[in-house]
């Protein structure tokens, strides 16, 4: 398992909106999904948007069963969706 401190596990808040996106047009059913997420990443490869994802998953479940509370994120001011 790689570390926290492995530079491929470092994901850029532009690389984690790239995926948030990528993952909002293949979904589950489409073929080749994790390559073609990665490829609209960018610098990320098919198994580290699938463990990416994955992690995601994890997170959520925990903090929709109350396990973790769910993070304070910093308001920029600004909407972004």
């Amino acid at each position: 398992m790689a570390s926290s401190r492995d530079s491929s596990s470092h994901w850029t808040p532009k690389q984690n909106k790239l995926f948030e996106k990528a993952l909002a047009v293949y979904d589950k059913d489409t073929p080749d999904r994790w390559q073609k997420v990665a490829a609209a990443v960018g610098e990320k490869s098919a198994e580290e948007v699938r463990r990416h994802y994955e992690i995601l998953v994890t997170d959520l479940m925990y903090i929709e069963s109350g396990q973790i509370p769910i993070p304070n994120y910093k308001s920029t001011g600004r909407n972004r969706r």
